[in-house]
């Protein structure tokens, strides 16, 4: 499948959710629209900042109704990726600056993963070549290119990061899904989904609209006149 054919996705990003309200949050953006549900998990170490564990992602499952797509900011995915599994993550994305350092290792998280029915993913942050992700390629059905840097919500878009994008589509002639996460607005998923992204994590502007239903149908339309 080319960028041109890739399905338009937009993921809310539970981390600009009111977590009092989590059940309420999730279902006001799934019947306003939402595809995915993304769900920053950060372990303090990899990232300086704390989010969910398995136990959470766990309880969301249960009550949500469109897949859970999960981003391990962490340094250690072989101990906790399994837990993700049984809690309900239908996608699930660690890093490359992770698994640079244990590549074997990490082509044999990326295939047991995908035999346990999961899609696979694998984030780089906006200093990293994307080209340091080809021999991983293989084993993927997604790449998450970070616009801002992993670890906070609400950071500005940079722009510099579609170049990658333009690479992973041509050079290294991607054809799974192409997310992008940070900064996703009404001004940039047009750009990001002219360089080739498809799956839009959208935090702070889905969930800051008095109507998420509405904002949501923006982005997507946005998205798709960008494509054509």
């Amino acid at each position: 499948m080319d960028a041109a054919g890739a399905s338009i996705r937009i993921a809310p990003s539970l981390l600009a959710a009111d977590f009092a309200r989590l059940a309420e949050e999730i279902r006001d953006v799934e019947d306003g629209g939402a595809d995915w549900l993304h769900v920053d998990v950060m372990d303090g170490h990899f990232v300086p900042n704390l989010t969910v564990g398995p136990a959470v992602v766990a309880s969301l499952h249960r009550v949500a109704r469109r897949p859970l797509d999960v981003h391990l900011m962490i340094d250690d995915p072989w101990r906790y990726a399994d837990a993700f599994v049984e809690a309900g993550a239908a996608v699930l994305s660690l890093h490359l600056e992770v698994a640079r350092a244990r590549p074997r290792d990490a082509q044999s998280l990326l295939r047991r993963l995908r035999e346990a029915g999961v899609r696979t993913g694998m984030a780089l942050n906006p200093d990293q070549d994307i080209r340091g992700i080809e021999p991983f390629l293989a084993e993927l059905d997604l790449v998450l290119v970070m616009s801002v840097f992993a670890g906070f919500g609400g950071q500005r878009f940079l722009p510099e990061v579609l170049e990658k994008v333009g690479v992973l589509r041509g050079e290294l002639d991607f054809r799974g899904d192409v997310e992008m996460d940070g900064g996703i607005g009404l001004d940039t998923i047009g750009p990001a989904a002219a360089a080739g992204v498809n799956v839009f994590v959208a935090g702070t502007s889905v969930f800051g609209a008095a109507d998420r239903g509405a904002r949501i149908a923006e982005l997507r339309a946005r998205a798709v006149a960008a494509r054509s």
